[in-house]
């Protein structure tokens, strides 16, 4: 089976994850095609949407979260959960307190945490993934009616195994020539809380003329702001302005969002 025809079997992301891009997926889908056959370079893999979209043959995924890429690499290995999964504020507050002990005491990459930040995902407020200045997860009780978990993730291990994952800053990664990169930087917005340390403006310019340099094909999406679309301009970029399937909730605003789809080399 190819990769383009791989493309078209979409796996449902196993995260929920805010600002995630399955709604992308024809839009990206049609100008990965011509390109399948090189590597899927992501420097913010986020909730997977896209690379279990395409399917590609080889992926080299990166995020700044390390709790992200470290249930992703137990995912990988065939992940089955053995914690309680249960729909219940004591639970979760519980499960909170044990994730932020393994951070506390190195216990970070094991498989526990990787099946603790499953359960927290999966019950936490609006899939949310938010950490405060001592690096303790702090997202609330979500509030759900029904929560549908899956204890054995073991499905995913066939898809993922032939894909590497990496954990560090987009700068430091090794980048080939020829790589497909899909760039999804956290968003020209307000909330920055996403990963320690957290994505201000100089990052935004930062990631922007990294992704410029790059000599293969680039997709680059982001907030459509005023100054997201001047910047990717002034490198260069092709610019697509594209309604999101979110909504603007500032000042009772409901006003689609708008995104901004920026290709260049392709």
């Amino acid at each position: 089976m190819t990769s383009a025809s791989q493309g078209a079997e979409h796996a449902d992301p196993p995260l929920k994850w805010a600002g995630g891009k399955r709604w992308q997926l024809p839009h990206v889908e049609a100008l990965w095609r011509p390109h399948a056959a090189r590597r899927l370079m992501e420097p913010f893999c986020g909730g997977l949407a896209i690379a279990l979209g395409l399917r590609p043959r080889a992926a080299l995924l990166n995020d700044a979260n390390p709790h992200l890429v470290n249930f992703y690499r137990w995912l990988a290995s065939g992940l089955t959960l053995d914690i309680p999964l249960e729909n219940d504020e004591k639970v979760f507050y519980c499960h909170r307190s044990r994730f932020n002990a393994l951070l506390a005491s190195g216990g970070e990459r094991t498989r526990e945490a990787a099946s603790l930040f499953y359960y927290l995902n999966r019950t936490g407020y609006n899939g949310l993934c938010r950490f405060n200045r001592r690096g303790e997860f702090n997202v609330p009780f979500g509030r759900y009616n029904r929560i549908c978990y899956r204890r054995d993730l073991s499905a995913y291990a066939p898809i993922l195994e032939a894909w590497s994952f990496t954990a560090c800053d987009f700068e430091r990664l090794p980048v080939a020539p020829d790589d497909f990169v899909y760039a999804d930087p956290p968003y020209d917005v307000p909330f920055t809380a996403y990963a320690r340390g957290g994505f201000g403006w100089d990052d935004q310019v930062r990631a922007a003329r990294w992704a410029a340099g790059h000599p293969g094909p680039v997709v680059l999406v982001n907030q459509a702001t005023d100054r997201i679309l001047a910047l990717y301009e002034s490198l260069g970029f092709t610019l697509r302005v594209l309604p999101a399937p979110r909504r603007i909730s500032c000042n009772g605003d409901r006003r689609p969002a708008m995104e901004v789809m920026a290709t260049r080399n392709v």
